[in-house]
Parts: C-alpha cells; sequence; structure tokens
C-alpha cells in the first residue's frame, strides 16, 4: 500500500472517530462509562477508551501528514541545497588543486630558469675571465718582447759607448804615455807604450 492510501485510510478512521465522538451520547459517553468502570484511572493511559483510539488516529494522521511532507517538499530541498554545496565545495577544491598544479609547475620552470641562468652567467664569467686571462697575457709577453728588445737595444749602445770611451781612453792614456816617456827619457817607442797602456788598462777592467 502506497503512502497516499495510508493517508486515506487513517483520515476515514479519524472522520470516523470524530463523528462517534460528536454523536449525541456516543464516544464521550462512551469514554465517561469506561472510565467510571476502571476506577477513576488516567484515561489516556487506558486503550480499552474509544476517546484513547481518536487520538491515536490523528497521531497517525498528523505523523503520515508530516512524514509526506518531510519526505516529498522539505527533505528533497535540503538535498538539493546539500548537493549543491557539495558540488560547489568540490569545485572549489578542484580550482584549487588546479591552481596549486599550476603554481607548482610555475615554481618549478622559475627554479629551472634560476638554475640555467646560473650556469649560463658562471659559464660567462668562466669565458671571460679565461678571455681576459689571455688577453693580459699575450700583452704581457708582448710587453716583455719589447722590453726585451729595447734592453737589448740600450745594452748595445751602451757597449759602443763604452767601447768608443774605451778607445777614446785608451788613445789619450797611450799619447799621454809616449809624450811623458819621451819627454822623460827622450826616447820615442809607440809601441811598446801602447802595449803597456792596453796591459794596464787590462788589469784594471778597463779594457
Amino acid at each position: 500500500m502506497t503512502l497516499a492510501g495510508v493517508t486515506a485510510a487513517l483520515y476515514s478512521l479519524g472522520a470516523q472517530a470524530m463523528a462517534a465522538t460528536v454523536a449525541p451520547g456516543g464516544l464521550e459517553a462512551q469514554s465517561v462509562a469506561a472510565a467510571e468502570a476502571s476506577g477513576g484511572g488516567m484515561p489516556q493511559l487506558d486503550f480499552g477508551n474509544p476517546l484513547m483510539l481518536a487520538q491515536v488516529v490523528w497521531l497517525l494522521i498528523i505523523f503520515g501528514v508530516l512524514y509526506y511532507a518531510l519526505a516529498n517538499i522539505a527533505l528533497p530541498r535540503v538535498a538539493s541545497v546539500l548537493d549543491e554545496r557539495r558540488n560547489r565545495i568540490e569545485g572549489d577544491l578542484e580550482a584549487a588543486r588546479a591552481a596549486k598544479a599550476e603554481a607548482d609547475a610555475a615554481m618549478e620552470a622559475h627554479r629551472a630558469a634560476t638554475a640555467r641562468a646560473r650556469a649560463e652567467s658562471q659559464t660567462a664569467i668562466a669565458e671571460a675571465t679565461q678571455s681576459a686571462q689571455a688577453d693580459a697575457a699575450a700583452r704581457s709577453a708582448a710587453l716583455n718582447e719589447r722590453l726585451s728588445q729595447q734592453i737589448e737595444a740600450a745594452e748595445a749602445r751602451i757597449n759602443a759607448a763604452r767601447d768608443t770611451a774605451m778607445g777614446a781612453l785608451r788613445e789619450v792614456a797611450t799619447d799621454t804615455a809616449n809624450a811623458l816617456v819621451q819627454r822623460l827619457s827622450g826616447i820615442k817607442n809607440e809601441t811598446a807604450v801602447s802595449a803597456a797602456v792596453q796591459r794596464e788598462l787590462a788589469t784594471q777592467g778597463k779594457a
């Protein structure tokens, strides 16, 4: 039997009980007679009392109506609200998961780009350092070569000037010695005087 059938049966029973209640000398008289026969107990707990049956019938009718209203009106609305809220929460969670995944991917890409940029910068610095060192070494070698050539040229000029000066000194010393020997002894021997001057200069390290 469906809920509508049960409700209709309960409603008919309630109608019959109400009719018996309002009839003259009906249910109320029977209830009073039953209460007097029971010795004055509580009529609410006297299930043999016809009024108690009417209250139970109306209780079942009201319960059935409330159950029908809850089952077909209130609860579906509550369920739809709960479903909508659950769907919205799941959508928000899914969006949050997607945003987190996107943020993680962006962070990973940023880390990779940072590592790549750091490696490229280190490589560029190393290459620049090597290039600068090679350039400095080449310039230093060229400067050393130029300085060596200048030093050799200066030494050559110094040696030439020294040879010229020593030649002039040898000539002056030889002429002076010849003049002194000729004046003192009256003898002129340029070969012997020149050899003596040469030996003296060689002894002093000026030859």
